[in-house]
């Protein structure tokens, strides 16, 4: 089989929620024809909600979406090596995952009750990739990366109730605070959970909150994680677009050689009310065609190995671990 890409997190669910909304619209990067295009054989959908009222509806309406993304001729479960089969040959593979845990759980339900929720998303979903405990902001779990906030007790709670149930944990929207004590009670508590950042760059090549200090980011690595590289401008650098580049050595540079993954963050901003953040993705880098061109020149400048590892091998070897 050709070179193949894995993305770790787009938002593609959310958009179908739109009115009229389909996986072939053109006006966000991980459409169909531009999955297609890059190639991407396993493409992560986040089911994403805001902390606030009604989240709960609004995951659970997202898995229902994924649900249907499965009884599309385009689409496919992906499990094992089943993209090797005969019959996917020109589907995507998909897996579901949660960003925010507001997505099934809100700040005024029980426990009890959003537990229920989650492992009625696992059965829309029949699996889940990783779950991610925060968005930007706080909410009763713990700190988005918008807050000092760390783990909070329903948070403990939380990783109680996972941590035996094989589901990762992605570090990719939390604060500083909440990424370390959620490290400290898995291994207080010696609990197995895997541990991802599926979109998330480098701090120190550029200073922002949302991307991983080296001490965090040498730990996913230490635990055989995956740092999914994030494509969005605010992550890479305001004006420079080969900076990517900068990242995946940077990643490399701290160990990363088996850890550095893609996590392009595709998702529909057209809309998004912050001008000043426009355009969100550059020119050549803002939809999932962009992939075979990062490939070709992470393949020039290190290796084809590193590219293989980046591009698929090292989220495969991640999933083989599940």
């Amino acid at each position: 089989m050709k070179n193949f890409n894995i993305d770790l997190h787009c938002d593609l669910l959310l958009y179908l929620l739109n009115p009229g909304a389909k996986t072939d619209d053109r006006e966000l990067g991980c459409s169909l024809p531009f999955l297609k295009e890059g190639n991407v054989k396993l493409q992560i959908m986040a089911i994403y909600s805001s902390t606030g009222e009604g989240s709960t509806a609004y995951g659970a309406r997202q898995s229902e979406v994924f649900a249907d993304l499965l009884k599309d001729e385009d689409f496919f479960l992906f499990e094992g090596e089943n993209y090797k089969d005969p019959g996917n040959e020109n589907k995507t593979g998909v897996i579901a995952s949660i960003e925010n845990a507001s997505s099934f759980c809100g700040e005024e339900d029980t426990l009890e009750a959003g537990f229920k929720n989650l492992e009625a998303i696992i059965e829309k979903t029949q699996k889940i990739f990783y779950i991610g405990i925060t968005h930007h902001t706080e909410n009763r779990f713990g700190g988005g990366n918008y807050s000092t906030e760390g783990l909070k007790d329903d948070g403990k709670v939380l990783l109680d109730y996972i941590s035996d149930k094989n589901i990762p944990v992605d570090l990719a929207h939390t604060s500083d605070q909440l990424a370390y004590e959620i490290l400290n009670y898995i291994d207080q508590k010696n609990y197995n959970i895997p541990i991802l950042a599926s979109h998330s760059n480098y701090r120190k090549v550029h200073d922002k909150d949302r991307n991983l200090p080296d001490e965090l980011a040498k730990e996913v690595i230490r635990r055989k994680g995956l740092i999914g590289l994030n494509f969005i401008r605010n992550c890479v650098d305001e004006t420079n677009p080969d900076k990517l580049y900068e990242h995946v050595q940077y990643g490399l540079d701290l160990g990363g050689a088996d850890a550095v993954a893609y996590g392009a963050d595709f998702f529909f901003c057209k809309d998004h009310p912050d001008k000043s953040r426009h355009p969100f993705f550059f020119k050549g880098y803002d939809d999932a065609s962009a992939f075979n061109v990062i490939n070709d020149k992470i393949e020039q400048d290190f290796s084809k190995e590193i590219m293989e590892k980046i591009s698929h091998k090292n989220a495969l070897k991640f999933l083989e671990r599940l």
